[in-house]
């Protein structure tokens, strides 16, 4: 099976590149499953609106995961509540509306998908660690509950997303971060053949602070008074993710693919 999980998408440029690329990415490398991570794709780059939502699902996308932002915008509450295909991370307060981990069936396999988020330099939430350990217990790679395990671990360092790549080594088909809107290089498969990727990077205009508006984020660096609220950055975005090709049987990774496409980075596809 081939999984393709793309990093946050950032304001209308990456939802555009989104809609305009994911088809033609699941056509030509012919991919199976697509998780999105959709936490800043409000025209504000902060949370998630319905119609969003929908158009991501209709360009190809099976589930939505999101991150410290996902109740930014007041559709999201309402979103998870109403559908499973919904992800906030799992380990926010337990009276926290929807799911943080969801099974979907998709030709013929069941696909979880786990959504966690980071607790250094993150909003407050229970402890990542311990939340990553029960799932473990709950789910066996490989079985017919769970073909494919898929990890988006929503952080801010890298030794924590690090860390929990290990702990799910052998145990997950991906463990993949996201948050810090820049893709790093260390894509490979672990020792015990899960996928790793510190962070995804965004799907949006590189051309910018993180996704932001290059000259308002300089003024407000500059303290300048005429800054404004960040606001995102408005340029052709890139497509930036990672595409796993996973066995079958094992559910364990065979091969990893950057996929990063358009705007001002350089192409891997």
């Amino acid at each position: 099976m081939n999984i393709l999980i793309l990093g946050d998408v950032v304001g209308p440029a990456g939802v555009k590149a989104v809609k305009e690329k994911l088809p033609k990415i699941i056509e030509e490398k012919k991919v199976d499953f697509v998780i999105v991570n959709g936490e800043n794709a409000a025209d504000s780059g902060r949370g998630i609106t319905k119609k969003i939502f929908e158009d991501f699902l209709k360009a190809g996308a099976d589930v939505i995961t999101t991150g410290n932002h996902v109740w930014d915008h007041k559709d999201a509450e309402d979103i998870a509540f109403k559908d499973l295909k919904f992800l906030r991370p799992s380990n926010l307060p337990k009276d926290s509306p929807g799911k943080g981990e969801g099974i979907y069936e998709k030709k013929g396999k069941n696909f979880v998908v786990l959504n966690l988020m980071g607790n250094v330099f993150m909003k407050k939430c229970d402890d990542v660690f311990i939340e990553a350990k029960k799932f473990i217990e709950k789910f066996k790679l490989g079985d017919g509950k769970a073909n494919f395990i898929i990890v988006d671990m929503h952080g801010e360092i890298t030794s924590e997303k690090m860390a929990m790549g290990h702990l799910f080594d052998g145990k997950a088909t991906m463990v993949v971060g996201t948050h810090t809107h820049v893709p790093t290089s260390d894509y490979r498969i672990m020792q015990k053949g899960t996928a790793y990727q510190t962070d995804l990077g965004m799907c949006g205009d590189y051309n910018s602070v993180i996704g932001m508006n290059r000259d308002n984020s300089l003024k407000k660096f500059l303290k300048d008074s005429s800054a404004e609220n960040h606001f995102p950055a408005l340029g052709e975005a890139t497509i930036s993710g990672l595409l796993v090709t996973a066995d079958d049987t094992t559910g364990l990774a065979k091969k990893v693919q950057p996929i990063i496409l358009g705007g001002s980075l350089q192409e891997r596809t």
